[in-house]
């Protein structure tokens, strides 16, 4: 009886250790709803605008899958329509299915004998420099580049090891850290201000909470593999939610 009692502790004890070293490797890991389940669909790397159009919640629909359907990703349908983490949306909500290029500029009504026609998108002018003091989120070398008018390359690639600082590339607010954004894996979004945010994609873990205050250079992610081929940061800069090349902005090496 005394035996079965000291085995029983045993046991009870190792769980205890396991559950405490598991606390002790814990990072925050929080996941958005607009992850796919078994739904056999492949995720939009490259968004097509389709300016003038919009798209109706469904009940059971979610901002991915809306995406999907419509050739653009999750993360450009959440950021032209404003969607706040974590990124719920309602039945009967109208959805945006184009970036609002057009913003502060008033629409004429059109003539009662006209026909309906689809406003021309005002282009959204890039400022070549930011009042936002960029630097570099990770050590490597650069392996993918930005490339304007491609929507393959809406960031850049650095190379690097699995579990290496990722670091807020300037002060800001988190305003996304989960991994239902498919294509980034585990991906953290800082805002800087209304114009400015930078997104860090594919890490091991994050180590940030969604509306934490970041400062720069502080380390938010640990670089990893999630949704690559290899360890990297996939790193964007965008302006009104349109990617610019970071290059031009982060300090030359």
């Amino acid at each position: 009886m005394m035996r079965l009692m000291r085995t029983h502790r045993l046991l009870i004890a190792c769980c205890i250790l396991t559950l405490l070293a598991a606390c002790g490797r814990s990072h925050v890991t929080r996941t958005s709803g607009t992850h796919p389940r078994n739904t056999g669909e492949r995720p939009v790397r490259v968004s097509q605008p389709k300016y003038g159009a919009t798209a109706v919640v469904k009940r059971g629909q979610t901002v991915y899958r809306i995406a999907t359907e419509n050739g653009i990703t999750a993360l450009d349908l959440a950021l032209w329509n404003d969607i706040p983490p974590p990124y719920t949306i309602h039945p009967g909500q109208r959805l945006r299915l184009y970036p609002d290029d057009q913003r502060g500029v008033a629409s004429k009504p059109a003539a009662p004998s006209s026909k309906p026609t689809v406003p021309k998108p005002a282009p959204i002018v890039i400022p070549t420099t930011s009042n936002i003091a960029w630097r570099w989120p990770a050590d490597g070398s650069v392996i993918e580049t930005f490339a304007s008018g491609d929507p393959t390359r809406q960031g850049i690639d650095i190379a690097g090891k699995g579990g290496q600082p990722v670091r807020a590339a300037a002060d800001g607010v988190v305003v996304y850290s989960g991994s239902g954004l498919v294509g980034y894996g585990e991906l953290v979004i800082v805002k800087h201000n209304d114009q400015w945010l930078s997104a860090y994609g594919h890490n091991r873990a994050r180590q940030v909470n969604e509306g934490q205050v970041v400062k720069a250079g502080q380390q938010i992610a640990e670089m990893g593999r999630s949704g690559a081929s290899r360890d990297m940061l996939h790193f964007e800069i965008r302006y009104n939610g349109k990617p610019v090349d970071p290059q031009q902005y982060l300090p030359r090496r």
